[in-house]
């Protein structure tokens, strides 16, 4: 198992993708100069104390207020509150919390008017991007995160991720923290903090401590409405969560952008430095690792898998729908149930890679292929809970109800990533639109295979639109030729006037057309 990182730096904002084993599992879009990113702090100011929703609309300089809820207080915002107004007034002398005394926790059901008044000053961390017309989700619970750590100011707590399993190895870390953290600041190890040495975590747990020093140096004689610490950008948090051992390739194409990659590489994992290059090509970097292609076949309403198995996705106001379709996939054996059940668990590890590519949240439906025995719709929901095991987001799936429907709910922090995979039709000259030609083309050569199989010896044709005839003819190296060369039979195309753009038929030597 490998993993690659690609950023791709254009002029307006930077691309990200995450590969494992060539296959794209990620993609991030950071806008330069973008405000309101997931960990920035702000001091705000209350605009509207709403008793009915027991929360509060916070001013941070969004356009729509953003919003604060009681239960996002933390159990130790009146601790918080005290600290932050000390430090705006000048009463609270060092950022340290070592002589800071530790305040009774809040009421985990008590009311927000009781804590939160209207026009009053509050430091807040953005919990959730702004996402379509809602302004961003606030904490007042501020904490650090790092590359091993994060670090949760008044709280004396060490908590470990549940990840790491070995009773000796929690132990280990848990002391080596208890003899290095500050007084009155908790902390939540991390995952990759396994193994680590205390040099490591002492040098995270000094950078954290030395953002806490910026925002509270940044918070003296404030006033609302200032960002107090912004989070690192998009790259680097990239780096910070997900660089690991199993990491092979760092690829940037741009200079600066590579050379600051390579200084903070240079700091987390030293021992990494290495494998992060500098691409300098003339084709872009996407286009060149055929990371577009990929980004193109999996953003569509139509996700095709190589089996020619594929899915249709639908985004509601409310919710994503999926509905799951055998399509030319060839059957194994003569057994429907048997089929349906091969077919939904290499679906369920496409749905799992899709979603975290898409960063599709909220409630998700899926309709899978019904199967009647309830021992394979028992196996589906535990492949797919495994395939979504290494996805970071929150999620909870609910097992197969008896109309084969799962249901899954999964944590949306930021927008989701959606890219536009449709083209102007030549046709209408732009007045409608179909999808990228890119996935004809995929649902051509999975129907090709399927069809070269199922009638070995039948001289087939392919009747096109003039375009894609174009298209898979074009060069000494065409996609006809290598049709050729990987099937060992030469398939004529042939361009129909009248077809529409995305038409295709394959037909016999009695120009018959051949169905399913």
């Amino acid at each position: 198992m490998s993993f690659e990182l690609i950023i791709n730096s254009k002029p307006n904002e930077v691309d990200i993708a995450l590969l494992k084993d060539k296959k794209l599992i990620e993609l991030h879009k950071e806008k330069h100069n973008k405000d309101f990113s997931v960990g920035d702090i702000y001091l705000g100011k209350v605009r509207k104390v709403v008793p009915s929703l027991n929360a509060a609309f916070v001013d941070v300089g969004y356009e729509k207020d953003a919003f604060l809820h009681y239960l996002d207080l933390g159990p130790q915002y009146l601790s918080m509150k005290k600290f932050f107004n000390g430090t705006i007034k000048g009463t609270q002398k060092a950022a340290n919390l070592s002589y800071n005394k530790i305040e009774k926790d809040i009421e985990k059901n008590g009311k927000i008017t009781d804590v939160i008044s209207s026009n009053q000053l509050i430091t807040v961390q953005i919990a959730k991007e702004p996402i379509s017309t809602k302004g961003p989700r606030l904490s007042a619970e501020v904490t650090l995160a790092g590359r091993y750590i994060v670090l949760v100011p008044f709280s004396d707590k060490i908590s470990i991720s549940q990840k790491i399993k070995e009773p000796a190895e929690k132990e280990r870390l848990k002391r080596l923290i208890s003899s290095i953290k500050p007084k009155n600041f908790g902390v939540i190890i991390r995952t990759v903090a396994q193994d680590r040495k205390v040099a490591e975590l002492d040098q995270d747990m000094s950078d954290l401590m030395s953002k806490w020093e910026e925002m509270y140096q940044s918070l003296k004689n404030a006033s609302p409405v200032k960002r107090v610490l912004g989070e690192m950008n998009r790259t680097s948090t990239v780096l910070r969560d997900l660089l690991t051992e199993e990491f092979t390739s760092i690829q940037v194409n741009d200079q600066e952008l590579f050379e600051e990659v390579k200084t903070y590489v240079q700091t987390i994992a030293p021992k990494k430095v290495d494998i992060v290059k500098h691409y300098n090509g003339k084709v872009n970097i996407f286009e060149q690792l055929g990371i577009t292609k990929q980004i193109k076949a999996s953003f569509g309403k139509k996700v095709m898998l190589s089996s020619g198995a594929y899915l249709i996705i639908e985004h509601t106001e409310a919710m994503h729908v999926i509905d799951v379709n055998s399509g030319n996939r060839k059957a194994s054996i003569q057994n429907q149930e048997q089929n349906a059940f091969e077919t939904n668990i290499e679906v369920a590890h496409e749905i799992a890679r899709v979603l975290r590519l898409r960063d599709m949240g909220g409630i998700v439906a899926i309709d899978f292929i019904d199967m009647h025995k309830k021992e394979n719709n028992h196996k589906l929901f535990d492949t797919l809970k495994e395939a979504m095991r290494p996805d970071r987001a929150k999620h909870n799936i609910i097992p197969p109800t008896k109309f084969g429907v799962i249901e899954l709910t999964r944590q949306r922090v930021r927008p989701v990533t959606d890219i536009k995979t449709s083209e102007s039709c030549p046709t209408c000259k732009g007045t409608g639109e179909v999808e990228s030609t890119t996935l004809i083309i995929d649902e051509i050569e999975n129907s090709l295979r399927y069809y070269l199989e199922e009638y070995k010896g039948t001289d087939l044709t392919l009747n096109v639109h003039p375009f894609i005839e174009a298209f898979l003819k074009r060069g000494f190296k065409s996609l006809q030729r290598t049709w050729f060369l990987n099937y060992k039979k030469w398939v004529p195309v042939k361009g129909i006037e009248d077809f529409t753009l995305l038409q295709y038929q394959f037909v016999n030597a009695k120009n018959e057309v051949i169905e399913l």
